[in-house]
């Protein structure tokens, strides 16, 4: 599993995203940019990288997926606030009220949070969660678990948590809202297949499992464009 998150400027909010994880930058062409940990090497479920894609769109909604950020302690979580507030970060309200966590938008307006400091995430890396806002929390742990084989924590009518089954890196968490989807999602994830899978079988399984084509009107993209069963868009990636 892959982030993917379109940008106005993708080297720019590159740049940002880069130093709130402190991970390396590099591009695999014209507008793209791609983060990950320095020495990672795919598929090490460790991290869950950041592909930022280069789109004139313009953000208009909430993003129905956005990242948690782990700290370590109260103080840990004062002073990483302070330090995206100087990178480019603002409050933002999603009406989340009086809560333990802050809220905070980067550069281009993509919500994110810095969590409180919580055991579970003592060990995630930078990125304690990516948080996926959905209408069935079971349904979407059913099949993204399977989809990306990962392993079901808790889950309950509200929310579901999953976790790669070698048990690091970040957490996936469904939250249900009663926000109804519209548009493409800003930000979404993409599923990156295992070197030397075959691409046709994958979505195959995938749409087995409950996904369904989005057709672009193009044959030339390297990738393929699905939908959940929700309707979240998201890519397969060329495997590799």
């Amino acid at each position: 599993m892959q982030i993917n998150m379109k940008a106005r400027d993708d080297a720019a909010l590159g740049g940002f995203w880069a130093e709130v994880l402190g991970w390396g930058v590099s591009s695999e062409g014209p507008g793209v940019t791609n983060l990950e940990p320095e020495g990672f090497v795919y598929p090490d479920p460790v991290a869950v990288c950041l592909d930022l894609v280069a789109s004139a769109e313009p953000k208009t909604v909430k993003n129905r997926v956005h990242v948690d950020l782990a700290t370590t302690s109260a103080a840990h979580q004062a002073d990483v606030v302070t330090r995206l507030k100087d990178l480019g970060a603002t409050p933002a309200d999603v009406g989340q009220g009086d809560v333990p966590w802050t809220v905070l938008a980067d550069p281009e307006g993509n919500e994110f949070c810095v969590l409180d400091p919580r055991p579970l995430h003592r060990d995630t890396g930078p990125i304690a969660a990516v948080v996926v806002d959905c209408a069935d929390p079971r349904a979407m742990a059913r099949f993204w678990g399977k989809a990306m084989d990962w392993a079901l924590h808790e889950v309950t009518d509200d929310s579901a948590v999953l976790r790669c089954a070698k048990g690091v890196g970040p957490y996936l968490r469904f939250l249900r809202t009663p926000d109804v989807k519209t548009g493409w999602n800003r930000v979404h994830l993409d599923v990156r297949p295992y070197p030397g899978d075959d691409p046709e079988a994958e979505a195959a399984r995938l749409r087995t499992l409950g996904a369904t084509a989005v057709d672009l009107g193009r044959s030339d993209l390297p990738w393929m464009v699905l939908a959940d069963p929700e309707g979240n868009e998201f890519c397969l990636l060329a495997p590799g």
